[in-house]
């Protein structure tokens, strides 16, 4: 029986969910922004408590690797190297634009896409990176990356390769896409970051003993850290802080 505890914390939104032999337990998620380094570690020993269970009880720790925030990305990291060093179980890294990906494959699924068929459909996952800068991927409806993570300035050329496509962009940089891509089709869909999209991949990556060496694994920044001071973005508005056990909906 594989526990695996996974972690995301790339964007504004700081996510946790426990998973038995790839299916969801528990989930606690909310999008206050900076409050990573202060929710994280409460988030866990929440899920943990309510479902009976202790660090030493995990088989694995999956972490988000980003691309994404530079702070979030290391606040999650250390605190998943510490739970694998001191309970002596490995270290799962996962994609976030990956993980994106699978949820929203996972909403076509459960009809909350709207889109009729997704056959050909390019799925554009976008973090948003400052300015008219993204961080993406394209993957096909096979779930197949097309290219290599990058940092993209979003133009009327943006993926001239595709332009025949029909697009599926979601994340918290696709409103930087509406009014700039000149492809076939574009559907913008509300989906973000969250450690349930991560559950499928930990499961798969653990069983085919996927893991990264704990002392030396190190997020995907992309980008040199910059502080500043940040907005708030509004697509995070509606996010409230999630407090469920699967099974029994405590949500407030």
């Amino acid at each position: 029986m594989e526990i695996i505890l996974c972690i995301e914390t790339g964007t504004d939104i700081c996510s946790v969910a426990l998973a038995r032999n790839g299916n969801l337990l528990s989930l606690r998620e909310s999008g206050e922004g900076r409050g990573h380094a202060q929710n994280l570690s409460i988030y866990i020993d929440e899920i943990l408590r309510e479902n009976d269970l202790s660090c030493d009880d995990l088989s694995a720790v999956a972490i988000s690797i980003g691309p994404g925030s530079y702070t979030g990305l290391r606040i999650g990291s250390s605190l998943a190297k510490g739970i694998c060093f001191a309970s002596n179980i490995p270290l799962i890294a996962i994609s976030t634009l990956q993980a994106m990906t699978i949820g929203a494959f996972a909403d076509f699924n459960a009809g909350i896409l709207d889109v009729e068929n997704i056959d050909g459909c390019i799925f554009a996952p976008m973090i948003d990176a400052r300015r008219m800068e993204v961080y993406t991927q394209l993957f096909n409806s096979k779930g197949e990356a097309l290219n290599d993570i990058s940092a993209e300035i979003i133009t009327e050329t943006s993926f001239e390769s595709y332009k025949d496509s029909d697009f599926i962009i979601f994340g918290d940089g696709a409103e930087k896409c509406k009014d700039a891509l000149n492809v076939k089709s574009v559907s913008f869909e509300n989906i973000l970051p969250s450690a349930r999209n991560m559950v499928t991949l930990a499961q798969q990556y653990f069983e085919e003993k996927k893991f990264v060496d704990i002392a030396y694994f190190e997020p995907l920044y992309l980008k040199d850290f910059i502080g500043t001071t940040k907005k708030k973005n509004p697509l995070l508005m509606p996010i409230q802080r999630r407090n469920k056990k699967v099974g029994n909906d405590n949500s407030k």
